[in-house]
């Protein structure tokens, strides 16, 4: 047995003071995202009609490597953070591997997941800047409950917009929102221009990310008093999330654990971006090199089948184009469960690094995910989340390949919540009805085609 206990437990000095800003140390840094009428780069004034203005500064900040926490929200994190860096022991004698696997668990809060740590930040900003209340979209609904939580703390009014399939899905998860005072609306709705025009032309569908960003910025930009706020993608979501990445790494670092291996699941890419955040640093700067693998579904394979092209953020077509690794914002992928990892495109940051060669990317079927999940559950005693499965799937893959070379690599994995407001998914895995749905590239031509044109790119 290893010296290194199970759970790797920080104390609260160990919370960082500091958000990293990887975006610093970027040598191509992620391009600007544009106005999609003059196809120009955002300026901050027009950002701020949507945005809170602190929260424009962030996403616009490509050099302050290291940004302050506000005393207020660091009080509110305390309460969850810092989360433990666990050594899968139980994993490793399962598999029989000679890999040492260490996840870093995001769980333990109400909302279920790393989404906290930046709903809080943006409740926070929203608060400071005298605003009403917020709006906002959520898949599997993570980010939605983790909103609802921090506006109650901070007493405002939030609107979510949920993905009408994830809404029928996960009932149990909208009323969390609704018991900490959120409104939650199944989108597309016919409560918005937006998704009036998405039903007109999509009728029966079961909804995409990309509908519910569009349903909740019209909201925002039409009723004084409101902003729009994001749980993934943007700059500033991934600079709030480095909390994530900054306590991983103080923790290996304490024990002299140094990953082989970074993985996370990558949908818009918020919890992969928080988690390797400071070691990528390490990778930009020539201090040491890590390799880091992004894992996404085979329904939704923005990195290992899109284009490094700019495309609208929602499907609507009202947001600002973003340059990332994108399905075309008409794309609205199967009903898959894991809803958090529907979106059509992914983090600009992420996307440069990716096209850099900085770090890999896999997609993962679903039926897999769930069979890896299984395995996860009896072995370490945690139901995760179908997100963070993603993760877990790759995590064994490699440690199986260990056990077949022989190698001792170190495996690290985020483990961005649990999994059981997802039973219903658990139960179509179990119950035999849980089937993979794989775009085919006609498909995905088709929602190429549908990518903007922008000059000059």
């Amino acid at each position: 047995m290893s010296d290194i206990p199970y759970k790797i437990y920080l104390d609260e000095s160990d919370l960082p003071t500091e958000w990293y800003n990887v975006r610093a140390d970027m040598k191509n840094k992620p391009a600007p995202l544009l106005n999609p009428g003059t196809g120009h780069p955002l300026t901050a004034e027009e950002m701020g009609g949507i945005f809170c203005e602190e929260l424009v500064a962030q996403e616009l900040d490509d050099d302050t490597a290291y940004i302050p926490i506000p005393a207020e929200i660091r009080e509110y994190y305390k309460t969850y953070r810092p989360s433990p860096l666990v050594r899968a022991y139980n994993l490793e004698k399962r598999l029989g591997t000679p890999a040492k696997i260490y996840y870093k668990f995001e769980g333990n809060n109400t909302s279920g997941s790393h989404k906290l740590n930046s709903a809080i930040a943006q409740a926070y900003y929203a608060k400071k800047q005298g605003l009403k209340g917020v709006t906002t979209e959520t898949g599997a609904g993570q980010w939605g409950t983790a909103l609802s939580m921090a506006c109650a703390y901070f007493d405002l009014d939030c609107k979510v917009y949920m993905v009408k399939v994830s809404y029928e899905q996960k009932p149990f998860r909208r009323e969390v929102m609704r018991t900490y005072g959120a409104s939650v609306t199944p989108s597309p709705s016919m409560e918005t221009e937006v998704g009036r025009k998405i039903l007109a032309e999509h009728p029966g569908t079961t909804g995409s990310l990309g509908c519910a960003i569009s349903e909740a910025v019209e909201v925002a930009v039409t009723n004084p008093g409101y902003r729009y706020v994001l749980g993934s993608v943007l700059n500033q979501v991934l600079l709030h999330q480095s909390v994530v990445g900054l306590e991983t790494k103080t923790a290996c670092d304490k024990f002299g654990i140094v990953p082989d291996v970074i993985i996370g699941c990558a949908g818009g890419g918020s919890n992969l971006g928080g988690l390797i955040a400071p070691f990528m640093g390490e990778k930009l700067r020539g201090e040491r090199d890590y390799r880091i693998v992004a894992v996404e579904p085979a329904s939704c394979p923005s990195f290992t089948r899109g284009k490094f092209a700019f495309d609208f953020c929602d499907t609507g077509k009202i947001c600002p184009l973003a340059k990332m690794y994108p399905l075309g914002s008409g794309f609205i992928p199967s009903p898959n469960h894991a809803g958090g990892l529907r979106f059509h495109g992914m983090s600009p940051i992420l996307s440069q690094l990716y096209h850099d060669g900085l770090m890999e990317a896999v997609a993962v079927e679903q039926t897999a995910v769930f069979q890896a999940a299984e395995e996860f559950a009896r072995a370490e005693g945690i139901l995760p989340a179908p997100e963070s499965s993603h993760a877990i799937k790759v995590a064994m893959d490699e440690a199986m390949r260990c056990k077949e070379t022989g190698e001792e690599k170190t495996i690290l994995f985020g483990l961005t919540g649990t999994g059981y407001f997802d039973l219903v998914a658990y139960q179509s895995f179990n119950d035999g009805t849980m089937t993979d749905s794989i775009p085919t590239d006609e498909d995905l031509e088709k929602s190429f085609a549908t990518l903007p044109v922008v000059p000059g790119t």
